[in-house]
């Protein structure tokens, strides 16, 4: 077959094709019309790639008829549509699903960090153990700790917690799976938090650490369960799967509660400015609080009312079927 005169007879159909194919508006006619050019171009495009499937007239082809493809299937719904069901139904839904499990998590990391906070708060050689000389604690009382939330700019500091929560929620949602992975996240953040409160518990000062760490960690210490919960769920459904194939369980619940972790993009961008902003505020220790324990409670609100609506409306948080694909082979 000759290409060039091949070229010569269809080209017109193909610069009908592609400027169809990315007209803004088209008429119910030129509808009708570019399906039709779509099938013949098709035809086309078969006969060149049997005779020359890597030329430039094929590539160009092939880039018409996707567009054209994509004119007359269309998106299944609008950006604004999508990020509505996101934040209605999916999101609310997802934490919904895993509340007890979050719940279980707090508890858990508040029993490990008291119990450090006792044992550091009680002990003078566990105390010399970690910070070595009476120097070294008071700096760190006095200093360091308080020190920590405002020296750096306001924006820059709130900047750098979110991205850094943020990375951790992420971590405990994808390696969840591991089951080992999110009960180390959780022991190490207990660990952490209660050697800092018996630090100052030895000192008689712990009214200065919960000063500083309730405003906002009420609920960054909460989007962390969330993130730990998730995993968890994750890694029980490949333990226990159910009526489910062990991979379609994982499946599932992968792509249900991975939607948590972009929600606690925005949860610990909001933990983040309070902590950025409210925590080395000026404002008096009872305001600050009472603003954290306000974020907290919207968050339990959303997700008790908005998202227990949608859970006994049958939703999951999973994607519907036309996104998430189909279950099993079938032919």
């Amino acid at each position: 077959m000759d290409i060039d005169a091949f070229s010569a007879v269809h080209g017109d159909k193909w610069s009908r094709l592609h400027f169809l194919a990315h007209k803004r508006r088209l008429t119910g006619d030129e509808a009708d019309e570019l399906l039709r050019l779509y099938q013949t171009v098709s035809g086309h495009l078969s006969l060149i790639r049997s005779v020359a499937p890597e030329t430039g007239l094929s590539s160009s082809l092939s880039a018409a008829l996707a567009q054209a493809r994509t004119r007359f299937t269309g998106a299944r719904s609008n950006f604004m549509e999508d990020l509505a069901r996101f934040f209605v139904i999916s999101l609310p839904a997802a934490f919904y699903r895993i509340r007890w499990l979050t719940l279980w998590c707090g508890l858990a990391f508040t029993v490990v960090g008291a119990a450090y906070a006792f044992w550091i708060g009680t002990s003078p050689d566990a105390l010399r153990a970690v910070f070595g000389s009476d120097e070294r604690v008071r700096r760190y009382v006095e200093e360091d700790f308080i020190d920590y939330y405002s020296e750096n700019p306001a924006a820059s500091f709130a900047g750098a917690v979110w991205t850094n929560n943020a990375w951790i929620s992420a971590q405990a949602v994808a390696f969840g799976i591991t089951g080992f992975w999110v009960p180390y996240i959780l022991f190490m953040n207990a660990q952490g938090v209660g050697v800092a409160a018996g630090v100052f518990l030895a000192t008689g000062k712990v009214d200065v650490f919960f000063s500083y760490i309730l405003p906002h960690g009420l609920m960054e210490l909460t989007a962390v369960f969330i993130a730990c919960a998730a995993g968890l769920r994750i890694f029980w459904a490949m333990v226990r799967p159910g009526p489910r194939t062990r991979m379609q369980a994982v499946a599932d619940e992968g792509r249900s509660l991975i939607t948590i972790a972009l929600g606690l993009v925005l949860v610990l961008l909001v933990s983040g400015i309070v902590e950025g902003f409210v925590t080395p505020s000026q404002l008096p220790v009872w305001a600050k609080i009472t603003m954290g324990a306000l974020v907290l409670a919207g968050y339990w609100t959303y997700t008790l009312l908005v998202g227990g609506r949608a859970v006994r409306a049958g939703e999951t948080g999973d994607l519907d079927a036309n996104d998430g694909g189909y279950r099993s082979i079938a032919a």
